[in-house]
């Protein structure tokens, strides 16, 4: 090992720990170009509004997760169609930030990154540093292939205003997840059972689970802020998107609303009337997932990768459904059919890429009908491009997710704070989450330990803080 490779180590060792600090030091110092060789420049026209250099190479590095590597090789592939003299290099890890973050520190960032997963940098550092290029020309860019459109004109609502920071678009989260409780509607229909619309029904129809010899839930143990979203669904439904705002912009005491105290009394009962399967604390996200898949448990809360991610172990004809959480009562501020829907899989071009062009133009291609389209089949899952799944057809998962977020319409909610500090999520909220599922503490120290993570970030001098407007 040499005198580089040491200092490289150190200094992402040292990024690792202290995200904000090190990034800038190692995006100073760093000997790569800035995204502004002419090298890697191109002339902009009617034909490419972009700039694209066409024999530039381009680096693209995905997360190696639940959705493969098939859907990046095939837009990789038509980014090559349109560059044919361009090189593209493609890999994918689990470990996007040990991976990556030596490379941002040594200023030799790949064009592309799919920052995803357990592994993922952090965005604030990131952002906080300027680490990330600006994707505002590419809102701009005309789409693909809808004609008298731009390429913010495809995109579902919201889709922008998830991936900007202060105004600027920065993170381009390319899926449009749904966000509920899921069951099986063949375990339900051979049972005769109906989802219960409200908590009250909920807590009836489990306890007539757990007398047929079910579990009625089961959880990601190992993971355990998968229970934080349908406790924090619970809240907002009751009262009113201002709960999430609150908790988003850290204001004191947002997890102590008495929405929030409701909501956790509530998510209490399945916890002291054991109603959750036996070693769930135990399992990751793939264990529980699968558990449930077996039968073993009726309800699991998860995204709408759900059914992409269980493919290979999920049984014929189990028909998975995902459903709103239910309603605490008649005081809801939204109705039951209300449920969280929000953009995800963050993509990025770093600030210091060598081709940055490149890589908003592989977005455009990401972001074009075809590409979308391409992507859902592949994957079954949304994408953030209005109208894609046009065409397609839909595997039955999926199928529910659309007409979930199509009788939601307009009450669709969704909190940010997990993108803004994904310490809090990860860490803080998710440790709060584990003790709670697991009936070592109640409501009342869930919420305190909850706010003070939420106070720790707040009074952290060293953490860009964000504003959340609506």
């Amino acid at each position: 090992m040499n005198r580089r490779d040491i200092l490289r180590r150190s200094a992402a060792a040292g990024l690792l720990a202290t995200p904000a600090a090190g990034l800038l030091a190692g995006c100073a110092t760093g000997g790569g170009d800035k995204g502004d060789n002419a090298a890697y420049k191109g002339t902009k026209s009617e034909q490419n509004p972009l700039g694209v250099k066409e024999d530039a190479p381009l680096e693209v590095v995905i997360f190696g997760g639940g959705f493969g590597e098939e859907y990046a090789k095939a837009h990789e592939a038509m980014y090559t169609e349109k560059y044919p003299k361009a090189k593209v290099k493609h890999s994918a890890t689990q470990e996007i930030s040990k991976t990556l973050q030596p490379r941002f520190v040594d200023g030799t960032p790949p064009d592309v990154v799919n920052n995803s997963g357990a592994g993922q940098i952090d965005f604030n550092g990131l952002v906080s540093q300027n680490a990330i290029a600006d994707l505002g020309e590419l809102l701009t860019a005309p789409s693909l292939d809808v004609p008298g459109k731009t390429v913010k004109d495809t995109l579902l609502p919201g889709a922008v205003e998830v991936g900007s920071y202060d105004g600027t678009f920065l993170v381009l989260n390319y899926t449009y997840t749904a966000y509920g409780i899921w069951h099986s509607n063949k375990l339900f229909t051979e049972r005769s059972w109906e989802y219960a619309k409200n908590w009250d029904e909920h807590i009836a129809l489990c306890k007539q689970i757990k007398a047929a010899g079910i579990a009625p839930w089961t959880y990601a143990g190992l993971h355990p802020r998968y229970m934080s979203w349908p406790l924090i669904s619970t809240a907002i439904k009751l009262g009113g998107p201002s709960v999430a705002t609150a908790i988003d912009n850290l204001e004191p005491n947002a997890w102590k609303s008495d929405s929030m105290k409701a909501a956790a009394d509530a998510w209490h009962q399945i916890v002291k009337d054991k109603y959750i399967l036996e070693g769930s604390p135990g399992l990751d996200h793939k264990q529980s997932q699968t558990a449930w898949c077996q039968g073993k448990a009726a309800f699991i809360s998860c995204g709408s990768w759900l059914e992409s991610e269980q493919k290979d172990v999920t049984p014929a004809g189990f028909n998975m459904t995902i459903a709103p959480t239910p309603s605490l009562g008649s005081g809801d501020k939204l109705p039951f059919e209300a449920i969280r829907g929000t953009a995800g899989e963050p993509f990025m071009v770093p600030a210091k890429a060598r081709n940055v062009a490149g890589g908003l133009e592989y977005f455009r291609t990401m972001l074009s009908k075809k590409g979308a389209q391409d992507f859902t089949r592949k994957v079954a899952s949304l994408t953030v491009v209005a109208g894609a799944t046009e065409g397609v057809e839909l595997p039955y998962g999926l199928t529910t997710v659309v007409k979930a977020l199509d009788a939601s319409g307009a009450n669709g909610f969704n909190w940010v704070y997990n993108n803004y500090y994904r310490k809090l999520e990860r860490n803080l909220v998710d440790a709060a989450c584990g003790e709670f599922f697991s009936g070592r503490i109640g409501p009342a120290d869930f919420l305190n330990q909850c706010q003070k993570g939420a106070d720790s970030i707040a009074q952290d001098s060293s953490v860009k803080k964000y504003k959340r407007t609506a």
